[in-house]
């Protein structure tokens, strides 16, 4: 799909369980719906927000399916399919079926901390084998390696189906260097939230984005205004999601954004072991965050926050009419 456009917000979906940790798949047709009408760019599917290695393989599938049907082809969706192994990834590409996906985002190989050489080899044997578009995914701090700008630009070069990257290292000269020398068809796109808005002042194109989960309408406004070069339009949006940023890591993602999530009545805020929920302290904050930031009419009020958000999301003080 040379013609392939990911700009934007793409939304990194979590993946709702019920109180009996089963896959809520209610709740996940409800996400789906409510990201794609809130103006998301695309989805990504089965990443890390998704709790994707807690997940097993026919709970993959279903889900895979359930976005698929209910997203109806309207929004482009990529898929998460990376691992540590190269020969089963490979296989994996190889053998499985695509059809409803646009593209594929696999992460640095984790835990093995392959060298550079090892890494490029990697990911040149995913480019070979895999039937959609490539973004590489380098995220040192969960797979213990850091994929570097002199890796990544010659996978970029050397790789046709090699279109982007999201990047998640938080070095900023790292990720200057990769928008500076890239070539024209390779797009790099921001792995963090809170480091969207500058890293689009230096020319990357947008976020894989775990806060657009909740706030697909406000966030998408900030990205969509830094791609029309109205950076200081997306200020403002950007400094009243300061504080949610750091809210929503503090106890690990995807723990910060179901609490949240929960707030806002979409989800229920469960968590698969190894992970749990944030703390109360956590939670507490979140909740109070969430009120300073409506401006609901009477009529919401009597309904309580947690039908605001669906009702009128407009309702954000950060979304100004």
């Amino acid at each position: 799909m040379a013609d392939l456009q990911l700009k934007g917000l793409g939304v990194a979906l979590v993946t709702p369980f019920k109180t009996d940790k089963s896959v809520d798949y209610e709740a996940l047709r409800n996400m789906v719906e409510y990201v794609v009408t809130g103006s998301a760019d695309y989805i990504v599917v089965l990443g890390t927000t998704g709790e994707t290695p807690t997940l097993f393989p026919e709970e993959k599938a279903q889900i895979r399916q359930t976005i698929i049907e209910v997203n109806a082809g309207r929004i482009p969706l990529v898929l998460g399919v990376g691992g540590n192994n190269t020969q089963a990834v490979v296989n994996e590409l190889l053998n499985n079926d695509y059809s409803g996906f646009d593209a594929i985002l696999s992460v640095v190989p984790y835990y093995n901390k392959p060298s550079q050489e090892g890494i490029y080899q990697h990911y040149k044997a995913i480019a070979s084998a895999s039937p959609l578009p490539v973004i590489l995914y380098n995220v040192p701090g969960r797979t213990g390696v850091n994929m570097t700008a002199s890796t990544t630009l010659s996978l970029a070069r050397d790789c046709e189906n090699i279109i982007g990257v999201k990047e998640a290292s938080g070095n900023f000269a790292q990720i200057e260097e990769i928008i500076k020398n890239k070539p024209d068809r390779f797009e790099v796109i921001s792995g963090d939230d809170s480091i969207t808005y500058p890293l689009m002042t230096l020319g990357a194109v947008g976020v894989i984005s775990v806060i657009g989960n909740a706030f697909p309408v406000q966030f998408g406004k900030m990205v969509r205004l830094c791609l029309e070069g109205k950076f200081q339009e997306a200020l403002p949006i950007h400094w009243e999601f300061n504080e949610l940023f750091n809210l929503l890591f503090v106890d690990g993602n995807p723990a910060g954004v179901k609490c949240t999530l929960n707030a806002l009545g979409l989800i229920q805020n469960e968590l698969r072991l190894p992970l749990v929920p944030t703390r109360m302290s956590t939670n507490e904050k979140i909740h109070k965050l969430l009120k300073s930031l409506y401006t609901p009419s009477p009529e919401e009020l009597e309904k309580g926050m947690r039908k605001n958000l669906m009702t009128n999301p407009n309702s954000i003080k950060i979304l100004p009419e």
